[in-house]
């Protein structure tokens, strides 16, 4: 027995009456996004709403947590500059001290001079004790900021990098399955999408038949499959009869 080539299959298949008002019924695909179509945060149906919601209760929580912790360690790590800062006043009060005195014996007819320069030079060695204790002051601050950034970033990096991902996918798929949904329902691309990526648990919990109901266009079917994938992503399926049906019934 002969066989046909694939090319002259392809055009039998494409020929057949199904297929011919399937292609007349083809619409281009759409330019505009609608208001109704917009990417959708949070699902319709309250089961998956309520997870979405309790996530990114969680996530705010989480992050408030952790900027009242790094709150506490900087502040903690700041009381370490105290010996720095005393350090500076005591500095600050010999060179004072050391340019009083250094005055004062300046004022002593013809040794004032020689009397003065040592109190001078201990004013300006106070000088040096001062800017030690700014110095440490300052390494005191940068450690307590360094720590509270640390904190902050990573335990809540680590849980953004797991959150927003996921988030952000359901936005993109929801808001894609509304857009078939706009006007006359895509279902028969929801369906497909629901045989090719839903559980088996779930396909095997249809009615019988249902698969091979759903290859000869049977709108029931296109139904209840389009109403798996639907229901991944929480969203209603429309209701049948006037321009939402979205299926040929044969």
């Amino acid at each position: 027995m002969r066989t046909r080539p694939v090319g002259a299959r392809l055009g039998r298949s494409l020929g057949t009456a199904r297929h011919r008002n399937r292609l007349r019924g083809f619409r281009a695909p759409r330019v505009g996004v609608d208001e109704d179509a917009a990417m959708p945060l949070y699902a319709q149906h309250p089961v998956l709403r309520a997870r979405q919601v309790a996530a990114d209760l969680g996530m705010l929580a989480w992050t408030v947590l952790w900027v009242l912790v790094a709150r506490v360690v900087h502040g903690a790590v700041l009381v370490l500059a105290a010996p720095g800062r005393a350090v500076e006043d005591l500095g600050a009060s010999v060179a004072g001290n050391m340019n009083s005195a250094a005055e004062a014996a300046g004022d002593v007819p013809l040794v004032g001079d020689d009397l003065s320069a040592p109190f001078e030079a201990l004013s300006e060695a106070s000088g040096s004790v001062v800017g030690a204790g700014q110095a440490a002051q300052d390494a005191v601050v940068t450690l307590a900021l360094v720590l509270a950034l640390v904190l902050v970033v990573l335990p809540v990096g680590w849980l953004v990098l797991r959150w927003l991902p996921w988030r952000l996918s359901y936005a993109r798929e929801a808001g894609a399955a509304r857009r078939l949904l706009t006007g006359t329902p895509e279902l028969e691309i929801l369906a497909a999408r629901a045989m090719a990526t839903a559980p088996l648990p779930r396909l095997a919990a249809l009615p019988a038949g249902t698969g091979a109901a759903w290859r000869g266009g049977d709108a029931a079917a296109m139904r209840a499959l389009a109403g798996l994938e639907l229901d991944r992503l929480g969203l209603r399926l429309p209701a049948t009869g006037g321009p939402g049906s979205g299926a040929t019934s044969s």
